[in-house]
């Protein structure tokens, strides 16, 4: 029905490509114009289209002529000139739409177009990579084509900023034109480099300093996600977190960790693989009160006990060591079999295979993984910042992404992101062979077919990319390689450089390359191999290095490895190309096809085949035991494979299914995190009122004014004074603020409810003016600034807390019959409620019982997930020492270890 109806009405990405070939036919007609201008009437363009700008002409109307001055600066600059498909994409990028482009079409060059016209209204561009790498890789690739045209190029890096500068050495030959300036410069230039992380966490950072000048960030103009589908997808639900130390880790882990691995499967507890989790027994959970020693272990009061259990359950039976994290120390992974005490615990990403290192697992998980393999527990943390690349993303004011692989999820990133996708044709025609899958009984059978393809491929010199699903299998499978005596190459995914140069050099003669799936995302692999890579083995073979040959003697090194290259690739090509083995299926098909993609760039000759086993995760959990029923019945021998198109149509449903999954739990996430959202736009809008206000007493007062009517609503109910409750009221009120001497329930009790309103009113202001008297109004504008951001910032950070343990518990709303989503909002509109009107009164009782100190105590250095950086906080207002333990004299009625002595310590 579909493909009827396709027919009759046309493929919607076939129109958008004929819309988007107009386009580009009107910027070719201007090439012969623009080619006839001078380098100076070229730059001077950029001032002409300004100026246009200004007079009221938009950025559409720009368009074709924008596009071919960059085109012509990046062939006179780079001898570059962007393909009619480039174009396009280029346009699909402007319109704020995805472009689908294959692996090797240039998606780095592509994007010079839309950024430059977009940086033109002088907002500021962002490019966003998926590591600091690519950021000012791409950043000193394509500076050259911004420069000549007069805009400015900055790079974020994870510690610095940069200015990219032709005439700047650098500090060194990765940072060879980058010119180190403040992280604010960076962001000022019209154009910036950098990672997603690095732009969200600056995001959460602007949001946490105590003067405006401490930001660095601009407004979200309009961004270009690179690898969009790796960042908004399989990255969408690890949220950005700043963090604090909060208690010292309990002794509670280790003994969970101790008493949970002799505990049995299916005697003790269930393991449920789709949604990996681990359920107790009957028997399991008296064994686990037996060794607590308590009677019910799902009462209340065992609420923590269980939360223990639970990470340590998942820790020992779903977490394994080299899959999901690995032993660390000194830079190094510890493989199997070696335990260092000091070692960390690092995250390895599920989809890349990259070490994600400063990042913890949530809600104890992390600790409870340390406790089972014996190293040091660190404290947990209290989160003080927190957003998702979801929502951080969204609030661009224009969002744009390039890819090979979106069309699989054009659905998600229609719903959740309102960003269409569009396929971009190929420069060339795709005539790489993709062979169908071939599934083993075992996983040794599989391993072993995949040995003897790659041992005869490497006889012929044809060069091998081998994709894994996990940093473990990629040693299994060098093992076998190196029995086998073939010279390769295993990427660790530590140093996203050297992995980087290795996946270059992957299409040379002979190469077997393995990498865990998408391992050198953005790098292009030349067939015969990347020369620029090549320049420091051709100089060692002359026995020179960069530092001691002349630039003669670089560029003959460079021309000889060019040379070489090209006649390698011709070899490769005649030998059929890049040749792509999967072992495993992943559980996302798009992650499939970039492993594919990897061959056949640019019209390339290429070929790929996966090798399966009835072993292998996906297999396991979806179909697997029918297909080995199948090969049972036509007695199949283990070295035997099957290979038809019922198991591989078997295999994309299962992958369909998962696909499915995944995007529902990611939406759920945003539903719920969107109502977080909410909130956070509100508390960071009005603490930018606090630091942007010059008299910030309107404010208190406002909120002295709401608590008065707040108190005197609570206190004064009915008609009846006689039944008000004004001894309650008059202590409330002289708890809060100064009272004159006269000030008592009887002197209310004379009042109606209006009078009494505007008397309490008017002693707020009495007692304002006193106490700016009493400091002064130089010091008292200070302490407003300094009440209010404290108060604001240590409440949000307590809500965060707050909302986290809401959301964890929710879901147990289901079996009462009740929507766990609806619940969710409303309680947490509830709490936000609650959280505004108790700042308000925090505020208000502070402003009256503040001491400052001079000079100021020092911004409170805060602990991010990926480092440590002093990013301020509001310096603390109390001034005598309180026992950590006592009341905090602040009168929140926390204990001062959990209110300003937290922020002091």
């Amino acid at each position: 029905m579909l493909g009827w109806l396709t027919k009759i009405v046309g493929d919607s990405n076939e129109r958008e490509i004929e819309r988007l070939s107009s386009a580009v036919a009107d910027t070719n007609d201007l090439e012969q114009s623009i080619q006839s201008l001078t380098d100076g009437e070229l730059r001077d363009k950029t001032d002409e289209f300004r100026q246009r700008l200004n007079q009221g002409e938009t950025l559409d109307d720009l368009l074709p002529e924008t596009f071919a001055v960059v085109r012509e600066s990046a062939v006179r600059r780079l001898g570059m000139r962007h393909f009619d498909v480039q174009l396009m994409g280029g346009i699909a990028l402007h319109q704020g739409k995805i472009a689908e482009m294959r692996t090797g079409e240039g998606k780095t060059l592509v994007a010079t177009l839309p950024l430059y016209l977009n940086a033109l209204t002088g907002e500021g561009c962002h490019l966003v990579t998926v590591n600091d790498y690519l950021a000012k890789r791409d950043a000193v690739w394509m500076g050259p084509i911004f420069h000549a045209l007069g805009l400015t190029v900055g790079v974020i890096q994870h510690e610095s900023g940069y200015i990219y500068d032709p005439d700047h050495p650098g500090e060194s030959l990765s940072l060879q034109h980058l010119n180190q300036v403040s992280r604010k410069d960076a962001y000022d230039a019209d154009i910036t480099y950098g990672t997603n992380n690095e732009f969200g966490f600056d995001y959460l950072r602007d949001n946490m300093v105590v003067d405006l000048s401490q930001r660095v960030q601009r407004a979200r103009h309009f961004a270009i996600v690179d690898e969009v589908d790796n960042i908004l997808i399989d990255e969408a639900r690890t949220p950005l977190i700043i963090s604090g130390q909060a208690e010292q880790a309990t002794d509670q882990y280790q003994q969970f960790a101790r008493f949970v691995p002799k505990l049995r499967p299916d005697q003790h507890f269930t393991i449920d693989e789709k949604s990996r989790t681990v359920s107790l027994t009957e028997q399991g959970i008296e064994a686990v009160e037996s060794v607590l020693g308590i009677g019910n272990l799902y009462a209340p009061d065992n609420f923590e006990l269980t939360h223990y259990l639970e990470q340590a359950l998942k820790a020992q039976f779903i977490f394994e060591r080299d899959v999901d994290y690995v032993l660390y120390l000194d830079g190094e992974v510890l493989g199997e079999g070696r335990h260092h005490a000091l070692a960390e615990i690092v995250i390895v990403d599920e989809f890349t295979g990259r070490l994600m290192i400063g990042r913890r697992y949530s809600d104890g998980l992390h600790q409870a993984i340390e406790a089972k393999e014996r190293v040091r527990i660190q404290r947990e943390s209290q989160t003080m910042a927190t957003i998702t690349f979801q929502n951080y993303f969204r609030m661009y004011e224009k969002l744009a992404g390039m890819t090979g692989t979106a069309t699989t999820e054009k659905e998600e990133f229609a719903r959740i992101y309102n960003l269409v996708v569009v396929s971009v044709p190929t420069h060339r025609p795709m005539v790489r062979e993709d062979s169908s899958d071939q599934v083993y009984k075992s996983e040794d059978a599989k391993y072993a077919a995949a040995v003897d393809e790659i041992l005869l491929l490497n006889e012929q010199q044809t060069p091998v990319l081998v994709g894994t699903t996990s940093i473990e299998k990629s040693e299994h499978l060098g093992g076998l390689l190196k029995r086998q005596k073939i010279a390769h190459q295993v990427l660790n995914a530590k140093y996203h450089e050297q992995e980087a140069e290795i996946v270059a050099q992957a299409g040379r003669p002979s190469a077997v390359t393995i990498a865990t799936n998408m391992a050198g995302r953005g790098v292009d692999i030349l067939l015969g191999g990347n020369p620029e890579g090549l320049v420091e083995e051709y100089l060692r073979k002359a026995g020179l290095t960069r530092e001691t040959a002349t630039e003669e003697q670089v560029a003959d090194a460079l021309n000889a490895a060019r040379s070489d290259c090209e006649r390698d690739g011709q070899m490769v090509r005649g030998l059929g190309g890049l040749h792509i083995i999967g072992t495993e299926r992943h559980e996302a098909r798009r992650i499939d096809n970039q492993l594919r993609g990897r061959a056949g760039r640019q019209g390339d000759p290429g070929s790929s085949r996966f090798y399966l086993s009835l072993k292998d995760e996906l297999m396991r959990r979806f179909g697997g035991p029918n297909i080995a029923d199948l090969m049972s019945r036509f007695g199949m021998q283990d070295n035997v494979p099957i290979e038809h198109d019922l198991v591989s149509k078997a295999i994309e449903n299962a992958q369909t299914r998962v696909e499915g999954h995944n995007f529902d739990l990611r939406k759920h996430v945003v539903e719920y995190d969107d109502v977080v959202n909410k909130q956070r736009a509100i508390i960071y809008s009005e603490r930018h009122k606090v630091l942007s206000d010059e008299d910030l007493r309107s404010v208190i007062i406002k909120m002295a004014s709401e608590v008065i009517d707040d108190l005197v609503e609570t206190h004064t109910v009915g008609n009846d004074s006689a039944d008000w409750d004004l001894e309650t009221l008059a202590t409330s009120i002289a708890a809060i603020m100064p009272t004159p001497a006269e000030f008592s329930a009887d002197t209310l009790a004379q009042l109606n409810r209006d009078e009494l309103t505007d008397y309490l009113k008017s002693i707020a202001n009495w007692a304002y003016e006193t106490r700016e008297v009493e400091l002064g109004a130089d010091l008292m504008r200070r302490a407003e600034r300094l009440v209010l951001l404290n108060v604001i910032d240590r409440n949000w950070v307590g809500h965060l807390t707050a909302i986290d343990e809401l959301r964890q518990g929710i879901g147990l709303r289901a079996y009462g019959q009740r929507d766990p989503l609806v619940e969710y909002k409303s309680e947490a509109y509830n709490m936000f409620q609650g959280l505004l009107a108790g700042i308000r009164q925090e505020v208000v009782h502070a402003i009256f019982h503040v001491a400052l100190q001079s000079p100021p105590i020092p911004r409170q250095s805060r602990r991010l997930s990926t480092s440590v950086s002093d990013n301020g906080g509001a310096a603390s207002t109390v001034s005598k020492r309180v026992g950590r333990n006592h009341p905090c004299p602040c009168g929140s009625g926390r204990k001062y270890k959990r209110c300003h002595g937290r922020i002091q310590a």
